[in-house]
């Protein structure tokens, strides 16, 4: 993070600084007296936080930033979302405080909940049948890969977060429950069963009340996590009393990792065990919020502050779930798109619900990428601040992003029949002189991401169809005009301005019309790219050829 922003950050207005801001009055408000914290926000008002650290000690203990994540099946793109915004209103809280008071983001995987349900794409599903009820982290790996199912959605997560470059620290519920990290907290909870069972009991059904707990003993029998009420609570001696799944009556400490706590009792309890200042969570869990902030301060903690933002959606409209194996995974974006361009996506409209397939992916990567242009252009002398590249670049935006478009390179994988790298850059070195892999890093990743996405997306959804007889006439103008240009010409303006002389010759209205039977006849597809860009890179001769082919009647699929 680079210091000396907070003239531009006082200005800014995106989501991440409206947050930044409310959680600085919670900080003040909180560890400050009045006088100190009129004076406090007086010196950070005037970009001198480093001055309001420095007096006041309890502004120098670190702000904690938390999300959660259940390992209940492989991590989706909505859980790198989680981790992804808090860390974006990390960097905001950063820019307004000069980064004079500390800092954390904590990653807690919820694995020692039991397996409840078994995702379908899930392989061994037998072994996972067999291992129902136990926590997360005891459930075998159905890949074979590691110690536990837990363990290997976990390491998946923490592989994707740490290669997109987060700044994080990975605490495992498993951990937290076992070395004792949350015994203080657990025996309060213990100690406060009533009041928590006053808040749990009205939110719940009849049948549910009748057996609730807040919390869930480990069996000593079949290690299963219990669902069962409590026959005897001990604070005194730090225990509970339960009848095991044979009948008998077991008494274990709610301590080191014997029980865990019900999910909503369970955020209540890191809310207090881990001093979060900061979550957010998804709009369908606002009342949950409610009834754990109760929760968190009959424990002694102070709920932190959150943000509610709204769920993906699959490419049926239905919410992406681990544990239904609807969503898009981590792999799966990287496989077609930048880590960038998910992090763009995840700053956009977070209070939208937005499907998250497949299909955004060419247009999140292009519009990064006009966001990363705009950002070195300081367009409209907006403020830098505001721009999504400065989040997802975590302040550093690199000065050059791609002088090509990723829908234009799908187009050109498309007409070049490209299969690798190589063929890609044999049209583009000769329209960008000097460019290269080494030079051109990104537009490189950029080719490899494209021929994977055509290979598996478009290609097999081309549907080609011949020119009707006014698109014939548009086309045998089209033709005329760009064989009256120069044959070396690899100006897109140009040919742009020619394809559009032609559409309004033919008197195309709108003119988009004109654009789709290029884009329907020539590449197989409704929608593509700026077509004189296109022409520049595949070629002018080329492209006079695409077009005669077409009007010959040749079959373009099979080139």
């Amino acid at each position: 993070m680079v210091q000396g922003l907070y003239p531009l950050a006082r200005e800014a207005k995106s989501w991440p600084f409206e947050q930044a801001r409310l959680l600085i009055g919670r900080i003040l408000r909180l560890r400050l007296t009045q006088a100190e914290r009129d004076l406090a926000a007086t010196l950070i008002e005037a970009g001198k936080a480093d001055e309001a650290a420095a007096t006041f000690a309890a502004l120098r203990k670190p702000v904690v930033f938390e999300c959660g994540y259940g390992p209940s099946g492989p991590p989706h793109l909505g859980t790198f979302g989680e981790v992804a915004r808090p860390a974006m209103v990390r960097q905001a809280f950063r820019a307004l405080t000069d980064d004079a008071i500390p800092t954390r983001l904590i990653c807690v995987s919820d694995d020692m909940d039991g397996l409840r349900r078994i995702a379908p794409n899930l392989p061994n599903q037998a072994m996972l049948h067999e291992d129902l009820g136990k926590p997360l982290t005891v459930v075998r790996d159905p890949f074979g890969e590691h110690d536990s199912f837990g363990a290997h959605n976990n390491a998946r997560l923490r592989a994707f977060l740490d290669e997109a470059g987060f700044d994080y620290e990975f605490v495992s519920a498993t951990e937290a429950y076992r070395s004792g990290r949350y015994d203080k907290t657990l025996l309060t909870a213990l100690a406060r069963f009533d009041d928590i069972q006053a808040i749990m009991l009205p939110t719940l059904g009849p049948e549910r009340r009748a057996t609730y707990s807040p919390f869930l003993p480990i069996s000593p029998t079949t290690g299963r996590v219990l669902e069962v009420p409590m026959l005897e609570t001990h604070p005194e001696r730090g225990t509970i009393v339960f009848a095991e799944e044979d009948g008998s009556r077991v008494e274990i400490p709610v301590t080191g990792g014997a029980v865990k706590m019900q999910w909503r009792p369970d955020w209540a309890l890191r809310w207090t065990a881990l001093e979060v200042d900061f979550e957010m969570s998804g709009k369908d869990l606002i009342d949950s919020v409610k009834v754990s902030n109760k929760i968190c301060r009959v424990l002694g903690g102070e709920p932190p502050d959150g943000f509610n933002f709204e769920h993906f959606l699959d490419e049926n409209g239905q919410r992406i779930s681990k544990s239904k194996g609807n969503g898009l995974t981590m792999e799966d974006w990287l496989r077609y798109g930048t880590p960038e361009s998910l992090a763009y996506y995840m700053f956009q409209s977070p209070r939208s619900a937005k499907r998250l397939y497949f299909d955004v992916i060419p247009r999140a990567t292009d519009e990064y990428l006009q966001q990363l242009d705009a950002y070195n252009r300081r367009e409209n002398s907006s403020n830098p601040l505001d721009n999504p590249a400065w989040f997802v670049h975590r302040g550093q935006p690199p000065e050059r992003g791609s002088p090509v478009s990723f829908s234009l390179l799908l187009t050109l994988v498309e007409a070049a029949n490209a299969s690798d790298k190589a063929i890609l850059w044999g049209f583009l070195s000769r329209h960008l002189p000097g460019a290269s892999p080494v030079t051109e890093p990104l537009l490189d990743r950029l080719c490899g991401y494209a021929i994977n996405y055509y290979e598996d997306f478009v290609r097999p959804a081309k549907t080609f169809r011949p020119p009707t007889d006014r698109e014939r006439a548009a086309f045998t103008d089209l033709l005329t005009r760009l064989k009256a240009l120069p044959h070396d010409c690899e100006s897109g303006e140009l040919i742009q301005n020619e394809v559009y002389a032609a559409g309004k010759a033919a008197q195309y209205e709108p003119l988009r019309d004109w654009f789709s039977a290029l884009y329907e006849v020539l590449l197989g597809q409704s929608q593509g790219p700026r077509f004189g860009s296109f022409a520049a890179i595949f070629g002018l001769e080329r492209t006079i050829g695409l077009i005669e082919r077409a009007l010959a009647g040749e079959d373009l699929a099979e080139s």
